[in-house]
């Protein structure tokens, strides 16, 4: 008796998933818990245990295929379908199960499904054959398709239609569509074939089941770029040369949820940016001794963020209409500070954020952003992590930047950009000595602040971080 598992919700209102990697394969034997998959949502790489005990019986979606939530993807047990088993287990040739395994899974509509979907429980029609002689009416369609059925259940249909298929194969032209549904192709085919510009109906398959394979699709961009070389080699590299000189990153995941949210915040938030340029050279000399100390722990990394974190919280105090948020008719002025950090991964930019940042010494700040960007790194950060932020820090100087105007991270209302820290001539009372600078800029919502409160914001940051010692008043 087989179970399909279905991709569950994983929260955070996300609707689909891609698969990353499959932890286990057809044939295995699972226990409860056992992790199955690793998906990538909009958010972060989520791993799924196992509901279900028992033994794989089929991987229903492939590594890199998007799908939505309530999908099947796998499913325990033994495999329902038996299109394949028939032809195998009577001897029948290796073409022609192929042929049948690739019609059995057609849909009624005549159609194929892609390479690795699986085939549709409730269907029970089948395509005609690759090469098989179209029929004259759909009253002489019935009968043969009843009969073709009744042979391949003996496991005679390979052996008898070959020869009837083999003429019919032979006088199909090069270039004719390779099945009269969709082609088969697996998805990174499909995707070579449009970024070359190659219809996968008018390539001749050669693959074990009927499909489309890689070089099936060069050997058509070839033949087609081949009449034309000549005269447009001149003018133009080829399709394929083009392609070697492009990269085409995957508009989905984290980026694509990124981008919907900058957008969102850009044309929906009044944006006004400020600057401050600090002296940040008390701050710089404090990261040095608790460095050297190990004050905070043998293990604990200490850097200039850490202070700017605790400036912005110690600010946030000092000013807390800075910490809020527009809902509906609404301002909600929040009296605890889960602070944003935003982290660069190579899966795109997240922003994690501490919990009530507001109540933490230096060490568990430390260690919270420590673990934070670990988390964020490794690309397992939850979406809970995520969620519920009230300002964030956007460390813009470990690029080597000094200042940018950063866009707000939706439902909050301001948001603090920390450049590079490098020495630069100041006037300290009547002299001009060498001193450790940088420059602060703060983007806020000027629907709910205005500029009074963004400005003593801003220098409350700067003044923290001139003299920390202010903090521990």
């Amino acid at each position: 008796m087989s179970f399909e598992f279905p991709l569950p919700d994983v929260g955070e209102g996300l609707t689909e998933a891609d698969i990353v990697a499959w932890k286990v394969a057809p044939g295995d034997t699972v226990t409860v818990n056992q992790i199955l998959v690793e998906i990538e949502t909009a958010k972060s790489l989520v791993e799924l245990p196992s509901p279900h005990a028992g033994t794989v019986g089929a991987l229903l979606v492939e590594e890199g295929q998007t799908i939505e939530v309530g999908t099947p993807i796998i499913r325990f047990g033994g495999d329902d379908s038996g299109a394949e088993a028939a032809p195998a287990s009577a001897g029948a040739p290796a073409s022609g199960s192929a042929e049948e395994s690739a019609d059995a899974s057609g849909d009624a509509d005549g159609g194929a499904t892609l390479v690795g979907y699986g085939a549709r429980e409730t269907s029970s029609k089948r395509r005609p054959r690759k090469g098989a002689p179209v029929p004259a009416s759909a009253a002489g369609a019935a009968p043969a398709a009843s009969a073709a059925e009744g042979t391949a259940a003996e496991g005679a249909a390979p052996a008898a239609s070959a020869p009837a298929a083999a003429p019919a194969a032979q006088a199909q032209p090069a270039s004719a569509p390779a099945s009269p549904g969709k082609p088969l192709a697996k998805p990174p085919v499909r995707k070579l074939a449009k970024d070359l510009g190659v219809d996968l109906s008018q390539v001749t398959p050669t693959g074990p089941r009927g499909d489309v394979t890689r070089d099936d699709v060069h050997a058509a961009a070839n033949r087609t770029a081949a009449p034309t070389a000549g005269a447009t080699a001149p003018a133009a590299a080829s399709a394929s040369d083009q392609a070697a000189l492009e990269e085409r990153i995957p508009f989905k995941g984290v980026t694509k949820m990124m981008a919907k949210a900058m957008v969102d915040s850009a044309f929906t938030m009044p944006h006004v940016t400020e600057f401050l340029d600090v002296d940040v050279t008390e701050t710089m000399a404090m990261v040095r001794r608790l460095k050297s100390t190990k004050f905070l722990g043998e293990d604990v990394k200490v850097s200039p963020l850490l202070i700017v974190a605790k400036a912005v919280a110690w600010a946030v105090g000092r000013n807390p209409r800075i910490n809020s948020c527009l809902e509906g008719d609404e301002i909600v002025v929040k009296k605890y500070v889960n602070l944003g950090i935003a982290a660069a991964t190579p899966r795109g930019l997240i922003v994690p954020n501490i919990k009530n940042a507001q109540a933490m010494g230096l060490g568990e700040l430390a260690q919270g952003i420590q673990d934070l960007t670990a988390l964020a790194r490794s690309g397992k950060t939850p979406p809970a992590d995520q969620a519920g932020g009230t300002i964030t820090i956007t460390n813009v100087g470990v690029f080597g930047v000094d200042a940018g105007t950063p866009i707000i991270n939706p439902g909050e209302a301001a948001i603090l950009a920390f450049g590079q820290v490098r020495k630069k001539p100041w006037v300290v009372g009547d002299e001009i000595v060498p001193r450790e600078i940088t420059t602060l800029s703060v983007s806020a919502d000027h629907r709910v602040v205005d500029g009074e409160i963004i400005s003593k914001f801003l220098a409350d940051v700067g003044r923290g971080l001139e003299d920390p010692t202010l903090m521990l008043a």
